[in-house]
């Protein structure tokens, strides 16, 4: 075979202008879109286009951000701009300071004339921009905002979508911390509202109004979990503000919730029940286990003090009366007075065993005086002392008849309605046992009746403010 120099020169042209033209047509397929009669229609790569669109319609002699846009059909009449948001996440309710945090994705819609485009027979959708600063912006902030921040985690979280009839969409995602107003009366049988609310600063109603989007202005993630409440409902308002400045666009979220209760039955109340419940046993113990009854009452008093500060540290110092404060103190008042009960039991057993001595006091003395006077009488009284002696309280003297006994039985008056409660409180001849006896009965109704009128009133005035 001959090698490439050998072959003649006409030959070698030949076949450089047909490596040529293959090369160039393999080009130009690469550029070529063919249609449906086989002709080449070049390609267009939008990419490019966006960057072309982009400096023309923000370029510096075409668009300036510090101008508000024009109103409907480009007359001077206000710029309407539609709002809506997509609440993320709630983190926390925090009672004492009266605050929420909550993660949201805030989007506004508003339309700018001066930033239409040939969308390219629809292929080119939107424009996006990760700067606010190339376009006007609404000047809106959230009235009630303690702290904010936006997220930079990869890339700052906002963009800005530009349609070809020039129509604009702000996103962002940010997270605040709200105030929130609350009133604790009911607590924590309470329900709260608290507001988001969203001001225009600069501009005035005649300027900027902003709108809730129609449909669904308001989305909540499926998800949502709160640990102490329940997010049950959620309302969109209008709450345009007048100042000395002028009237300003105003919108509001105001959500519903509802305090979970179950939380706060198990560290609560039922722990106060059983505290209450605790320092009855001592109406049960023996009224001279003074240690015993003492240390009972002394650290269930103590407890319930603890249990108390406890859940006012957790609550803002309010100047009125909660739920829970009524409940605590009407616990700790029963606490207080089973204490004050073993005192009085105390005082009264004292008080029992004085009496039995000066009561055995004055019959000695009252037998010793009876025995001198029969030997004064004689020596027969003093014979018949001494034939008696072996049974001093059979003296015929002091023995009734069996016909007087009978007479002052028939003479008696009728049984009264209460003697039963007087034949059962003659089993415990002391005061100090009849005191723990009562007690025993008196503080578990009382505490009873207590709850069926705590728990009737505010559940009922739950229900009530519900309605409202």
């Amino acid at each position: 075979m001959a090698s490439f120099k050998e072959l003649p020169s006409f030959l070698m042209v030949f076949l450089f202008v047909h490596l040529a033209q293959y090369c160039c047509n393999r080009i130009d397929d690469d550029n070529c879109k063919y249609n449906k009669h086989n002709n080449c229609v070049p390609k267009v790569n939008f990419r490019h286009k966006e960057k072309e669109v982009l400096d023309q319609i923000l370029g510096p002699g075409s668009y300036d951000a510090r101008i508000r846009p024009s109103g409907v059909n480009g007359t001077d009449n206000r710029i309407i701009v539609k709002v809506n948001l997509m609440i993320r996440g709630i983190d926390k309710i925090n009672d004492k300071e009266m605050e929420y945090s909550v993660q949201l994705t805030f989007r506004e819609q508003w339309m700018d004339e001066r930033l239409k485009f040939n969308d390219y027979n629809g292929k080119m959708k939107y424009l996006t921009l990760t700067e606010a600063s190339r376009v006007w912006m609404p000047d809106l902030f959230f009235s009630n905002e303690k702290e904010g921040h936006f997220h930079n985690i990869i890339m700052p979280n906002v963009y800005i979508r530009i349609f070809p009839q020039g129509l604009v969409l702000y996103s962002i995602r940010i997270s605040l911390t709200l105030s929130c107003p609350m009133n604790l009366k009911l607590y924590p049988l309470d329900r709260q509202t608290c507001s988001l609310r969203m001001v225009s600063y600069g501009w005035t109603t005649d300027d900027l109004v902003f709108l809730w989007k129609e449909g669904d202005p308001v989305q909540v993630v499926k998800n949502l979990h709160l640990p102490r409440f329940t997010l049950e409902k959620f309302l969109t308002d209008y709450c345009n503000s007048k100042t000395n400045t002028g009237e300003y666009s105003c919108l509001k979220v105001d959500l519903l919730f509802k305090r979970e209760f179950s939380y706060y039955l198990i560290q609560i109340y039922i722990p106060c029940c059983m505290l209450v419940i605790v320092s009855w046993v001592s109406f049960w113990l023996d009224q001279s286990a003074v240690p015993a009854r003492v240390s009972l009452g002394v650290t269930t008093l103590l407890t319930m003090a603890t249990q108390t500060s406890g859940i006012n540290a957790s609550l803002p110092p309010v100047s009125y009366t909660k739920a829970i404060d009524v409940w605590t103190g009407v616990c700790l008042t029963f606490v207080f007075g089973a204490l004050l009960e073993f005192a009085l039991v105390n005082y009264a057993s004292r008080s029992d065993t004085h009496r039995d001595d000066m009561s055995k006091k004055c019959d000695l003395e009252r037998t010793v005086s009876m025995d001198v006077g029969d030997y004064e009488d004689g020596p027969n009284s003093f014979n018949m002392v001494r034939s008696n002696s072996t049974k001093p309280l059979m003296r015929p003297e002091l023995m009734m008849s069996r016909d007087k006994m009978s007479q002052i039985i028939h003479q008696a008056p009728p049984m009264e309605k209460n003697s039963c409660w007087k034949s059962w409180m003659s089993k415990f001849p002391t005061r100090s046992k009849r005191i723990d006896v009562i007690s025993r009965i008196l503080f578990p109704m009382v505490f009873a009746m207590f709850n069926m009128s705590y728990w009737s009133t505010y559940l009922f005035r739950e229900d009530t403010e519900e309605d409202k």
